[in-house]
């Protein structure tokens, strides 16, 4: 039980996992490559090509992330002055349209690193098959694919109320500032 608990802990949470790891190594690799050539008047060329690249990964990644934790960027302000079957409408219909952007652009990339690119497609410093750079776009895409559907399976079929971490954040300041203001005018009109 505990060997299945762990799996799906560590599916469920893999995005951000490969977040930290390439946010540590790349970093790392940058640190040293600064240490270098402040230190020793060396640079490594092939650091700086391979944490660029580590930095994408990073950003794919992490945008498959911000999806599981339904935190894209998106326009939704618009949506408050209607109901709140017209505002889970709306949001799904843009999800779908998403969703399928998501699908065609993982056959466009599938298509292209697996089929199109040269092997002979190389990085400048690294010497490795650009293919496995490349990589990313179609994993990282069906990653985020899945959260996509993982969240609206869960707001629309569950019932759970799954919503930007930024946004709880900024209700529950608005609220505090709402109950400050409150106390204040109520203190005011008792000393008056």
């Amino acid at each position: 039980m505990k060997i299945r608990s762990f799996f799906l802990t560590l599916l469920n949470n893999i995005e951000s996992y490969i977040c930290r790891t390439l946010l540590i190594v790349f970093v790392s690799l940058l640190m040293v490559q600064i240490i270098s050539r402040e230190v020793f008047g060396y640079s490594y060329s092939w650091i700086e090509e391979l944490s660029t690249y580590l930095f994408v990964w990073f950003a794919y990644f992490g945008a498959s992330h911000a999806a599981k934790m339904a935190a894209h960027n998106r326009v939704t302000f618009q949506f408050k002055a209607f109901p709140k079957i017209v505002q889970t409408v709306c949001e799904t219909i843009a999800d779908t349209i998403w969703l399928s952007f998501n699908i065609y652009f993982i056959y466009l990339s599938y298509d292209f690193v697996f089929h199109k690119m040269n092997l002979f497609w190389k990085s400048q410093t690294l010497g490795v098959p650009m293919k496995y750079f490349y990589a990313v776009l179609p994993v990282a895409f069906a990653c985020m694919s899945i959260r996509v559907i993982q969240v609206n399976y869960l707001k629309l079929v569950k019932g759970v109320d799954i919503r930007d971490p930024d946004s709880c954040e900024l209700e529950s300041i608005a609220d505090t500032m709402l109950d400050k203001d409150s106390t204040e005018t109520a203190a005011s009109k008792a000393n008056s």
